[in-house]
């Protein structure tokens, strides 16, 4: 197993009590970090991680988090925002404006409000690392999934525009894009649309949480120092750009 070093580093992780953030937390705690993680269902967290309870579309939510992590564990290195919902499998024209509205707010406002409330500590101490999970999708787009593709494009262009904002401040904000990997949020995807994106991947399998998050700890780690706005696909050969 490669190794990091994430002694006396704080990292903040959203959605980290299943699938890629979970396996994040792992990571970051064996490699030394103190782990705090942000999420609905914070019951099954390990001791040692902070639990902090919440939902990510609530902006004072996202705000008094970091301020907890900063309070409690001294300061904030590390933010993962690995929250995040697959929505209904649905044709774009027969798309509720509910279910619309739901998964952008999971997935893009949840990861803004996050970003924004950490970057702002990160700035202020001139140190950070960001990564957000995007997704293939919100690159090449998949069908029946036009509300998830169009929220993971925002979470990339995000990702981007924050990153050239504070380029020259020590915080390096980054994001990657998995195709599918095998989390909770499949039981949320058809059997077609899971059908759909596996025959696209040239090593003809599904991902494991476990390698998508070596990928999050070394964009989070102290070795990054010259990536920043960056999308790193992690999808199997899928990507084609």
């Amino acid at each position: 197993m490669n190794s990091y070093d994430f002694a006396g580093r704080v990292a903040l992780v959203t959605g980290g009590a299943s699938g890629i953030g979970a396996a994040a937390v792992d990571l970051l705690r064996a490699s030394g970090a103190n782990v705090a993680v942000f999420d609905l269902d914070s019951d099954s967290l390990p001791d040692d991680v902070l639990s902090l309870q919440g939902d990510v579309t609530r902006s004072e939510e996202a705000d008094a988090a970091v301020e907890r992590v900063t309070a409690e564990l001294g300061g904030l290195d590390v933010l993962v925002c690995s929250a995040g919902v697959g929505g209904e499998s649905v044709r774009a024209t027969e798309m509720p404006d509910e279910e619309w509205h739901r998964v952008f707010a999971i997935n893009c406002d949840g990861t803004f409000f996050f970003n924004r409330a950490a970057v702002r500590a990160m700035v202020a101490r001139g140190y950070g690392r960001v990564v957000n999970v995007a997704s293939i999708a919100g690159k090449e787009g998949n069908p029946m999934a036009s509300a998830y593709s169009a929220s993971k494009a925002a979470v990339i262009g995000l990702t981007k525009s924050i990153a050239k904002e504070v380029a020259d401040t020590g915080v390096l904000v980054n994001c990657i894009a998995p195709a599918v990997i095998d989390t909770p949020i499949l039981g949320q995807l058809s059997g077609e649309h899971i059908g759909y994106m596996l025959e696209k991947i040239p090593l003809g399998r599904v991902g494991k949480p476990e390698e998508v998050a070596h990928l999050i700890a070394y964009l989070a780690s102290e070795n990054l120092s010259f990536a920043t706005g960056a999308c790193f696909d992690i999808s199997g050969g899928r990507a084609v750009y």
